[in-house]
Order: C-alpha cells, then structure tokens, then sequence
C-alpha cells in the first residue's frame, strides 16, 4: 500500500487505520516515513483508545491526575507495554544458556482456562498441569482455595473481564523465578492474612485490586506493582534490592500502607538489572525550571497573599508604624510636634521637625542672627551583598520593596546542580521506589526502619495519621510529593534517620510539616511547608539535619522550632505570614540559622527561651507585627550580622536571665525600642505556639525526658558569655529609643552606633546591677543622648555623645559613673545631673552650644574632676549649680574660652570618641574576617567676627568627601563598626579656667 499526491485525505486514511489492532498499527508503520508519520499523528485517537482499553493498565495518570492527559498516548502506552513484559526477561536469559539453542523449536506458551464450563474448575488444579510461562485465565467468579497454593513454575495468572469480575481467595508462596498477575481482586484465605509472599523470586503486578491482608517480599526478591490498589493492605518489603510500586493507591490502612525494613540485599536475583533499567527508560520526576515555575504558580493560587516569583513586600496600612512621629513607646509620650522646649524632668527637647537625615541638623528658629551648622559624617561600608542596599531608607506606607535578587530562592534544579552529594542522593535508586501514588485515609503512608532504603517520587499523602516515617540508621529521598491533612506529623525521622526531602508540598497538617528527632539528619531542602496547624519543622531530642532554601509559612506556631538539644543548620529559608515566631529557639536548642528572609511574621521573628543557644547571623528579620529578635527567659546564643528592619515593636527584646551576645547587627526603622532589656514582658507567661507553649512532642502523648541525650556543648561558634552583651550594633531609625534597659541584671553595651532613633539614644529605666555603656557613638537622637532613671547603676566610659536633641546625658541615678566620654554638640546642657542623684563625672569633654556645659539641679550629689568644657553660649554659664550645695565637687576641671578670632579649638590627646582599635575583640571579629579601619574628620570651632561676652559660637564638624545633593546613611555594623573614630585634631590657643 502507498500513500501517493491525489489519493485518498489524511483524514480519511486515520479513519480507516483506526480500526486496526496494536500488530497492523506497527507493521504499517515499518512501511515507509509517511507511514510512520502518519501512525503517530494518531496518538489523540487511536492509541489513546488502544490505551484506555487495555484491561492491564488504567489511565496513565491514575490515580493522582486521572483528568489530565499524558503529553503522548502511544509513549504511555508503549511504557506500559515493555513494563508488561519484564517478567518474561528471564525466559530469554534462560533461552540463550542452553546449549544448541539454535537448533531447539521454541515451545509455544500455552493458555488454561479456568472457571466454569472451561477447561479447569479450580487454580490449583491449573498449577498442577502448567509449564514454563503459560498464561492462566480466570473467568468471572470467585475462587477459593482452602490451602496454601505454591507457585513451582513460571507462569501469568490473567483475570477474564473487567477489574473486580475476578476474585481470588488465596494464599500464594511464590519459589519459582518469575510471577505475574493481571486484573484480579485478591482477598486473604481464612487460614492466613497474607495473599502473597516470594522470597527470591521476581513477581509483577498489574491491575490488580488487594482487600484487607499482606503482601511479603524478601530480597533478593523483586517485585514491580502498577496500576493496584490497596484496601487495608499492607506491603511488607525486607532487605529488598529493589521494588517499584507505581501508580497505585493505599486506602484504608489499619497500620502502615508500606513497610521497608532492613538494607538492601547485596544478593540481587536475574530481574534487577532488567527493573534498574526500566526505571532509567521511564520519564524522570527530577525538576526542571519549568516545573518549578508551574509548582510556583500553583501555590500562589492556595495563598493569594504570596508572590513567591516577585518577591514583592507591600507594607499595609496608611501610615509607616516604623516612623518615629507616629510611635508612642509608652502612654503620656508625645510627638515630635508637640515636644515641650522643657520636659517634666527638665529634659531639654527640640521643638523643630525631623530633618531628612534623622536630625543631623540642630539649627532651630531660636537661633537668631547666628545660623548653627553640625554635621556628623560617617564613611561607612556598605551592606553585604545579600541585602544589595535596599533596607538603607525607610519603609513608605503602601510601598512595594523589592527584594534583591539575591534574596530571590533558588530552584531544585540549581540547588542539586550546585550540590552534589544532593543530586547524587536524587538520583540513587535502591530498595522501594514509590512513584506516582496515592496514599489516603488511614493511619501511615510509608514506613523505613532499621536501614531501609526507599525513593518516593510524585506521591501525595491525605488524610493519614503521618505520610512517612524514617527511622534506625534509614534513608529516605522524597522529591516533588504533596503531604496534606495528616492528623501528625506529615514526615517524622528519628534514631539516626536522614536522607532528602526536596521539592515538596506540605501544607495543612495537625503536627509540625516534617518532625526530626533524635540524631535523624535529613536533608531539607526547596520544599513549600505552610498552613500547619502547629509548626513547619520541628527539630528536638538531639535531631540535626540541614534545612535550606524552603518556603515556610502561614504556619499556625513557629515555622521552625528547635528544642531539647536540637542542632540543625538552617540557612537560606524564606520564612514568612506565620501566626507565631518565624523560628523559635527553646528549651537548650541549638542551631545554626544563617541568611534567612524571616518577614511578616505575628510574633518576634526569631524567638529564644529557656537554654535556646543559637547561632543567628546574617538574617534579614523585617516587617514583623511584634519584634525582630526576642531573647526570652534564659536565652542565649550568638546574634550577629542581622539586618533587623522595619518590625512593628522592637528590633531585640531581651527578657530576664537571658544571657545572648548581640553583635554587630543592623538595627533599624522598628517601631518601638532599637534593643529593649526588660526584667518581664506583660503577658510573657502566655503566648501562642513557638512562644512558650509546652508542646506535646512524644510520639504517643506521653511526656518523653529528652533531657537523658545530652550531647557534649563543644561547638565553637558559643564562647561562654557570663553577662548579656549588646555589641559593635548599629541601631538607628527606631521609633522609641534606640537601647532601652529595664533591667535588675548586669548588661554590656559596648561599641554601639546609635544614630536618629525617635526617642532616646539610650535609656536605662532599672539597673539594680551594674549597666556598663562603653565605647558607644550616640548621636543625632530626637532626645537626649543617655537618660539614667532613679536607683540605677551605670558606668559611661569611652562613649561619644554628639548632637543629640536633648540634653547629651541627664541622670537620675543613685550611682553613676561618667568617664572619658566626649559630649559635644547636644542642643541642651552636655551633662544633666537632677536631684538626688549620686554621680561621677571625670575625665570627660563636654560642649553645648547652647545650654550649660554641666547643669546640677537641686541637691544632686556629684563629683566633678578633671573634665575639660569648652564655653557654649556667652550668656550660659559653664556651671549651673545651687550655691549652697555643699554635695558638689568641683576639681581640677578646664573650661576653654576663646581670646581672639578665629580660634581653632582641635582635639588630641586622645583623639575624638569612641575609640574602637581596642574594642573589636571575639569570635565576631574572626567570622567577619574584615580588619577595623579607623576613619578621621576633623572638628574646628571658629568664631565669626569679633568676640566679645555675649556672642555665640559658630560651630562646623567638617564632613568627608561627600558627592553633591546627597546626604550621609545611617551607619551599618552588620560586618563590623569599620565605621569612623571621630574627629581627630590637637588642642591649640587655649586658655583655662578653674
């Protein structure tokens, strides 16, 4: 037959080849290329219904996606075909050992019909006159054996009809090689639960039904599962090299669908390499960009409020909670258009509005002729590339921020391209491969024990009490499946399990997403876990494992909870719309938790309690509606290189007893506190999950003493801190004071830049113990620099107070220590001393340009030594004190008056505060690996035009090389403070006074 130009349409030519059977389809195709062609385009047609009419298969796509057609018909179909006949592999293998093969006549396989009116009554009596690799044929009905049936001899046992016209009762002992069974319902006999088991042998199965019993295979047996389902079925896989189950569905169990215990064999039987091979054939679940991009967009479809491709944050609400005008940290505050020139506690404050920079400039209405310019300048290093700059400004109500594209997650298939020993896990095939299945209603999906192997590929897991469980030294790989609804946890690994989880959906499930517990050590990777109904991930009781680039969010709890000695290295998660903490650190967890996105969650985006000893670095934790970091009762652990942005109430809070080191963190635009040190927060005893809620985390609701699995605490990255450190910090944009302390224990704050936060540079509340401020740059606050309240303890060493709109330090204290600070430039009086307190004040420089260089109010008790004060204002006196305050002691202090014009007044000896060379020691300084660079400007008073008495000083910090139209950042510590020692000149033309 040939196809010739005048002929008979194409359409007409599909019409007839239509009609053909699957041997004329492939001998027309053999006749020429058109021919071929023609064969193939009718794969919607003809091979589709070839396909559907198959009793051994189902729909491709069956039983996840029965409504979705494959991408070709004749490709499913042609797979199906060669999957069918690897059982008969091994006929061939033993055709081609014998001798003289060449010269045998090959036997032909013979066909017994079994049923009524047919040739055999009973499948045992056709066993027992079957051959090598005769088909069986059971006819419509029901059959039962009333003892155990042996298979000795290869053969296909075939049922007649539609599925479920053909039921088997029976007990079936495979010992022969090769086994396969075709559209049958089977049921167990009354005298054992189980339908079938084989010890070495190879048995395949198609289209089958299994009701309410076992099926056993032992390596080195094999078997290859497809298109069955499972009623209250289990299948118990032990030592297998290898078994494929593919689409096929497990209803109903009373335990465990799937059970694979123990290594696989090394013995493997003839049909393993034959299985290896299809496997390999067969299309791959591996991701590709594309299939990551449509997963993407499905789950973008579940959760309206989140573009995960974009990567866009919109900010809600119709004014900035992070603007310092609109905060109010604590009732009875008042904004910044409403500030009184004097406070009620005679604190200065500034009448006029912010300036651009966060109040670089001073100058006010009140300034007559004399116009004040003040600038501090800071030359600072930039952010590191995982933030690219774009949490410099401030947050706008209604704005969209973009994420830099650093920040945007990477694919599965860019995350496996870049690790190999993942993409060498993705690829292994060894013991049960479980693919393109469904796993619903009953109690467990797959259970790995006591170092079994198994592969799970495009499965999805609902409605079951867990979808899998690893456990004894096992190995899971677990790659694009949906795990949904479990009434537990959704994958549970324990007692040294591990393995990968990449690339799948976990979503609404009762207990944490993925559970991992007691030295298990999984690979977590590129997986969407959300909508829990408690935790995403929970990592306890010794559990490890790594945790990266996964999307966790929308999760009832904590998106990821460490506890009880849990020690996994969480890094480049997306973490984001939880109902609790973003993660939690509790109860002695560990962890390393690096260059996460933590955003939008409703409570602190890192929270740390009860022994929690982290390691939190590099971080971006923004937008939250509660705090950035919360180091609760007996936190602890490394903070450090955080960028903590734009959250509704604090950046840090820490509570009582919690002793974390807070370190070189970029600490900004929060719309409370910078760093708040609270003894109690209200409401600290209830807080929802992730918050200090005793989970139940036993596996049968019983209480479980993790604490008898101590591991030895040797890990590097903890120095052991004795007293709570806030160090090398940037801290500045905060809606409240910048470092707000409450406090009856010892803190450090040490190194600190603390720029333009809406209140306060620092305010020390309580301090029943001593609060050791040291080194500090406190500059260009809304007030005063330091406010010291009543019965505290501080200790101001080393610190540089500058242009502070308020008074630079005003104290309250019973007992406070005022040494070698510079002071210079706050719009009140440089030093602040109100009754009642008790103060030394020795050593320091102190200007004001307006008000007195030291004002002692009422019956102050103070010791003021050695100081230098440079004159402000001719008509302030250098000293305001009562006269009669015999409590007062003024000694050996230098007050610097100008002579004639244009004095020069530079400053040596030592240079400008604070001096950073000795302070940047510790494990942040070696992490960073960046040396600390001392950058120098100058400060030069010149007085304008004649002096005399009641002139004032025109007073310019002279700024670095500064482009045009611009204006300095905020400083930025998030690698170390690299950032300026200021102000270095000598003292020249002076003349003191006492």
């Amino acid at each position: 037959v040939t196809m010739e130009a005048g002929g008979l349409p194409l359409e007409l030519w599909r019409m007839i080849l239509a009609y053909l059977h699957l041997p004329d389809l492939g001998r027309c195709s053999l006749v020429c290329r058109a021919w071929y062609e023609l064969i193939l385009s009718l794969d919607s047609t003809r091979w589709r219904q070839l396909c559907l009419g198959c009793i051994e298969c189902r729909h491709p796509n069956w039983p996840n996606q029965p409504d979705v057609e494959p991408e070709s018909w004749r490709e499913a179909f042609k797979q199906h075909y060669l999957a069918s006949k690897t059982w008969t592999k091994n006929a061939l293998d033993l055709e081609s050992s014998v001798c003289f093969s060449l010269f045998r006549r090959r036997r032909e396989r013979r066909t017994l019909s079994v049923g009524p009116g047919h040739e055999f009554d009973s499948l045992g009596s056709a066993l027992a006159m079957a051959s090598l690799y005769d088909r069986i044929v059971l006819f419509p009905g029901v059959y039962e054996e009333q003892g155990e049936i042996v298979l000795k001899v290869p053969v296909e046992i075939v049922g007649h009809g539609k599925l479920g016209e053909v039921a088997l009762l029976a007990s079936i002992d495979q010992h022969c090689s090769t086994t396969r069974l075709c559209n049958l319902v089977f049921m167990p006999a009354w005298f054992s639960p189980f339908m079938f088991k084989t010890t070495s042998g190879h048995v395949q199965f198609d289209n089958c039904n299994f009701e309410n019993g076992h099926i056993q295979i032992h390596g080195p047996g094999t078997c290859q599962v497809k298109f069955c389902t499972f009623k209250n079925t289990h299948v118990f896989l032990h030592n297998v090299p290898l078994c494929v189950l593919e689409n096929c569905e497990f209803v109903g169990s009373e335990n465990n669908s799937v059970t694979v215990e123990g290594h696989p064999s090394a013995d493997k039987n003839w049909a393993y390499k034959y299985l290896l091979g299809l496997i390999k054939s067969s299309p791959s679940v591996l991701p590709t960009e594309d299939s990551d991009s449509l997963m993407s967009l499905d789950l973008e479809s579940r959760d309206q409020a989140w573009s995960p491709r974009t990567c866009d944050i919109v900010i809600e609400g119709s004014q900035s909670p992070t603007s310092p005008a609109s905060s109010s940290p604590k009732p009875g505050s008042k904004t910044g258009s409403q500030e009184a020139e004097v406070g009620s506690d005679g604190e200065r404050v500034a009448q006029t509005p912010d300036s651009s920079d966060g109040g670089l400039s001073p100058g006010g209405e009140d300034e007559d002729e004399d116009q004040l310019t003040y600038r501090l300048s800071y030359q600072v290093q930039g952010l590191r590339p995982v933030l690219g700059g774009s949490f410099l400004g401030p947050p706008l109500p209604g704005a969209s921020i973009q994420l830099p594209s650093c920040l945007v997650l990477n694919s599965l298939q860019q995350e496996l391209q870049r690790d190999k020993e993942a993409m060498a896990l993705a690829s292994s095939i060894q013991g049960c491969l479980i693919r393109k299945c469904l796993f619903r209603d009953g109690k467990g999906g797959v259970f790995v024990c006591s170092y079994g192997r198994a592969k799970m590929e495009g499965n999805i897991f609902r409605n079951l009490t867990y979808a899998v469980r690893c456990i004894h030294n096992s190995k899971i790989v677990m790659l694009r499946n949906d795990v949904h609804r479990c009434r537990a946890a959704g994958i549970f690994l324990r007692l040294e399990g591990g393995g990968l989880i990449a690339g799948n959906n976990i979503y609404h499930n009762a207990e944490a997403g993925v559970d991992i517990r007691k030295k298990a050590n999984p690979l977590i990777l590129c997986n969407q876990i959300h909508h829990g109904l408690r935790s995403g991930i929970v990592v306890l009781g010794n559990g490890k494992g790594i945790i990266r680039n996964n999307q966790i969010f929308s999760n009832k709890e904590a998106g990821i909870y460490i506890l009880y000695h849990g020690n996994p290295v969480v890094s480049g998660n997306h973490i984001f719309k939880g109902r609790a903490a973003g993660i939690a650190v509790n109860e002695n967890g560990k962890g390393l938790i690096t260059e996460n996105v933590i955003r939008e969650n409703q409570w602190g985006g890192v929270d740390i309690r009860r022994g929690g000893v982290p390691v939190l670095r590099s971080n971006l934790i923004c937008f939250g509606y509660s705090d950035g970091v919360v180091v609760g009762d007996e936190g602890r652990g490394l903070i450090e290189g955080n960028t903590i942005y734009a959250n509704k109430g604090c950046g840090v809070w820490m509570m009582s007893s919690s002793l974390p080191h807070v370190t070189s963190n970029h600490i900004s635009y929060n719309g409370l506190y910078g760093v708040a040190v609270f003894s109690q927060k209200e409401g600290s005893g209830e807080f929802p999950g992730g918050h200090g809620v005793q989970e139940n985390f036993s596996e049968d609701g019983d209480a479980i003493l993790w604490e008898t699995e101590l591991e030895k605490d040797d890990d590097p990255l903890r120095r052991p801190v004795t007293t709570a450190l806030v160090e090398s910090n940037s801290i500045n944009h905060n809606g409240a004071s910048g470092l707000y302390v409450q406090s009856s224990e010892a803190l450090h704050v040490v190194t600190n830049v603390i720029h333009a936060n809406g209140d306060r540079g620092i305010t020390v509340a309580q301090s029943s113990q001593l609060t050791r401020v040291a080194n500090n740059s406190i500059s260009c606050n809304r007030q005063s620099g330091v406010k010291v309240e009543a019965q505290c303890k501080v200790e101001l060493r080393g610190n540089g107070i500058y242009d502070n709109r308020g008074h630079g330090i005003i104290t309250k204290g019973d007992s406070t220590v005022v040494v070698e600070n510079d002071i210079i430039g706050n719009r009140g009086s440089g030093l602040q001393l109100l009754p009642r307190s008790d103060t030394k004040v020795i050593k320091n420089r102190i200007h004001s340009f307006r008000a007195y260089g030291i004002a002692v109010r009422g019956r102050a008790k103070a010791l003021v030594q050695e100081n230098i004060i440079f004159q402000g204002k001719t008509n302030k006196t250098i000293f305001q004190q009562i006269s009669n305050n015999r409590e007062c002691i003024m000694q050996n202090n230098k007050v610097l008056v100008f002579k004639k014009k244009c004095d020069t007044w530079r400053l040596v000896n030592p240079p400008a505060r604070p001096h950073l060379e000795n302070s940047l020691r510790g494990p942040s300084a070696a992490h960073s690996g960046q040396k600390v660079t001392a950058m120098a400007s100058r400060i030069t008073a010149h007085v304008e035009g004649g002096y005399h008495s009641n002139r004032s000083i025109f007073c310019t910090i002279l700024p670095l090389a500064i482009p045009p139209g611009t204006r300095p950042h905020p400083p930025s510590c998030l690698q170390r403070l690299e950032e300026f020692a200021f102000l270095r000149t000598q003292f020249s033309d002076l003349d003191m006074d006492l």
